[in-house]
């Protein structure tokens, strides 16, 4: 059997670097930031990638942050209360904020944020509705004086504090005066920056407003290939690059202008299963909905190859969503064992045929996200094929083909993707799944051994009852869960020997306090 390819209005970026002349020699005011993938939108409620992440949270403030290592820092807010039932957090915001349009920044415009992007008319999809809210219970913001504002939720969620600093927050005159297109072009934010310009495809453009921000203009550019996005660094035209792929590391170290920095990052990496009614009716469809089909797949592919081979990193196979050394200790990741796969296969019923095939099924990336993801994504298709599947892989343009899928939660029947995660609590990296109807459970998994437990987690009342109940929910999904386990996907940065930045392990790329040499 040959494995099938396809490009869906992609080009396959591969092979050594091409250079690239232009001068080094730029304004100290301004930080040029290479990206791998193009963004869809400023709209704070349908943001849900990484990548358009990054630059609104320039834009955007949040009452409060949390650094790396999970530490919850004051931003727009100064103090946090929680109430004796723990359904209700009071949040206080510093005195004299400003919006982008010139208004004061109150209560009433955080209440407006909350509100609106789980507005059914608005049919937001972004991680705020999708999973950020959903996961906490959310059930209302209200105003209750200038600077004081409520988040009410349903019930006591353990993590809502961590969860909240994930909102963008925006301005009610403005937004209310804009259409929802005019929303997702031009922002008007409460964050260090102002968006400037936006030329898609192509670059984006920040300007600084208040403090943190070292820089007065911060430049994000879209450059899809990668050798480009080296050559472009090595040349000085760009300060800090994303997913730098291994074969270029030694032609950035060996510059003398710039050097690669490798971060054990918190991305957990999966082969999706969608287990939704449509993809059902889609070849394949049906036989990915046995949980035994799902755990033979688990030993189809040989992750620890796939890491050292394309990624040229000793990573350990996953066992679930939660990052290490968060997660069941009791699990142990599946071996590369493809007659295992094989035998479970027949016993699930799928034998081969005369031509050697089980079923056929389509396997859909988007290219350019992740690091080297046309190659694994290949590998991956190989060693299904191997198997007896008869795959067709589809690989995508990202923002504009594969993200638009995303957001409609109907891509597949298999899936590539990685799903952003946090080294501060397991649960975090649960929520994505808090629910099936959450526009961030690609999968529409809906096992109610996992599904009940939220409910066990809001009422549990010790630290060790907790973690029982997480170790349960664990054990569901890597036995019979939606995602074929794949990696924590460590996070490759090329860095100009100009600039003073230093990565973060949860793939943020912020510069507010970066600085010249």
């Amino acid at each position: 059997m040959k494995l099938r390819v396809h490009l869906a209005q992609a080009a396959v970026f591969l092979g050594t670097v091409v250079l690239v002349t232009g001068c080094s020699e730029r304004s100290p005011d301004t930080i040029v930031v290479g990206l791998s993938a193009d963004i869809t939108t400023f709209e704070p409620g349908m943001i849900s990638s990484r990548d358009n992440g990054n630059i609104a949270r320039h834009i955007f403030g949040s009452l409060f942050s949390l650094n790396p290592d999970g530490e919850h820092l004051p931003e727009l807010a100064h103090t946090m209360e929680v109430s004796d039932d723990g359904t209700a957090y009071i949040y206080t915001l510093r005195d004299g904020l400003t919006c982008h349009d010139g208004e004061p920044l109150t209560a009433e415009d955080v209440a407006y944020t909350f509100n609106r992007v789980v507005d059914p008319e608005n049919r937001f999809t972004g991680n705020t509705p999708g999973f950020v809210l959903t996961a906490i219970a959310f059930r209302g913001a209200e105003v209750i004086d200038d600077l004081r504002v409520k988040i009410n939720l349903a019930r006591k969620n353990p993590i809502a504090f961590g969860l909240l600093t994930e909102v963008y927050i925006h301005c009610k005159d403005s937004y209310e005066r804009m259409t929802l297109d005019e929303a997702a072009s031009g922002p008007v934010g409460s964050g260090s920056y102002r968006l400037a310009s936006w030329t898609r495809g192509s670059e984006v453009v920040l300007e600084k407003v208040r403090d943190p921000g070292t820089f007065q203009q911060i430049v994000w550019r879209i450059i899809p290939e990668a050798s480009t996005r080296t050559a472009e660094l090595i040349a000085g035209n760009v300060d800090i690059i994303t997913n730098v792929v291994p074969e270029q590391v030694d032609a950035i170290n060996n510059s003398g202008r710039a050097e690669v920095r490798v971060v054990s990052g918190t991305r957990r990496m999966y082969l999706g299963f969608n287990l939704s009614e449509e993809s059902r009716a889609q070849p394949g469809g049906d036989a990915i909905q046995d949980a035994r089909v799902r755990r033979a797949l688990q030993y189809a592919v040989d992750v620890p190859t796939i890491c050292r081979q394309l990624l040229s990193f000793e990573c350990e196979r996953a066992t679930g969503p939660v990052n290490p050394p968060l997660g069941n200790p009791n699990l142990s990741p599946y071996p590369f064992d493809p007659a295992t796969a094989e035998r479970l296969l027949d016993e699930a019923g799928w034998a081969r045929d005369a031509d050697g095939n089980r079923f056929s099924i389509q396997l859909q990336a988007g290219q350019g996200r992740y690091v080297n993801d046309v190659n694994i994504v290949l590998a991956i298709g190989q060693y299904l094929q191997d198997v007896g599947l008869d795959v067709d892989v589809q690989l995508m343009e990202w923002a504009s083909v594969y993200t638009p899928l995303l957001r409609e939660r109907s891509m597949g029947p298999l899936f590539f993707l990685g799903t952003g995660g946090g080294l501060w609590s397991p649960i975090y990296d649960m929520t994505d799944m808090a629910d099936v109807a959450s526009s961030t459970n690609y999968t529409h998994w809906d096992d109610d051994r996992w599904v009940s437990r939220w409910a066990d987690l809001s009422d549990a009342e010790t630290p060790e009852e907790t973690r029982s109940i997480i170790d349960e929910m664990l054990q569901v999904f890597y036995d019979d869960g939606p995602w074929v386990h794949l990696y924590f996907q460590p996070d490759f940065y090329g860095v100009s020997n100009r600039v003073v930045w230093e990565a973060r392990r949860d793939e943020r790329v912020e510069v507010f306090e970066a600085g010249l040499r």
